[in-house]
């Protein structure tokens, strides 16, 4: 391989873009990503041991608030009219203050019917309020 070295006749400039500094840097990075690629995708193996399903305890302070899918209220499995709906949250909290409210929404309810209960349980006071969904 030639190599041109410049001379008064060609003005004294190389103009010729010299990659070996640029050829070093990328064989580091590589080494740098093949050395820590298997560091970050290593993981812990851990076999946790098996139990049955069981039952929670029964609480004594919770009352289930569903929503159907035509957009009705129920409140321990009765139903309760929207506009009735706050003060029968209020009187639930006034009896029992650690009242904790689970919210059952069908699937198929429409998202508008479940935000009007989740903002009647809000200003009726409930500050434990939880969803219920299904495991998959």
């Amino acid at each position: 391989m030639a190599m041109h070295l410049p001379n008064e006749d060609d003005g004294g400039e190389l103009s010729e873009i010299n990659v070996t500094p640029l050829v070093d840097v990328m064989l580091v990075l590589l080494i740098v990503f093949i050395v820590t690629a298997p560091l970050m995708t290593q993981a812990v193996t851990v076999k946790l041991p098996k139990t049955e399903q069981t039952e929670p305890a029964p609480d004594q302070h919770v009352a289930i608030l569903s929503v159907t899918s035509s957009g009705e209220a129920r409140l321990n499995d009765q139903f309760v009219a929207l506009d009735l709906l706050e003060n029968e949250l209020k009187d639930l909290q006034a009896r029992d203050p650690e009242i904790s409210v689970q919210l059952q929404a069908d699937r198929a309810a429409v998202f508008e019917a479940v935000a009007k209960v989740l903002a009647l349980a809000q200003r009726s006071g409930i500050s434990k309020l939880t969803f219920v969904t299904l495991a998959q």
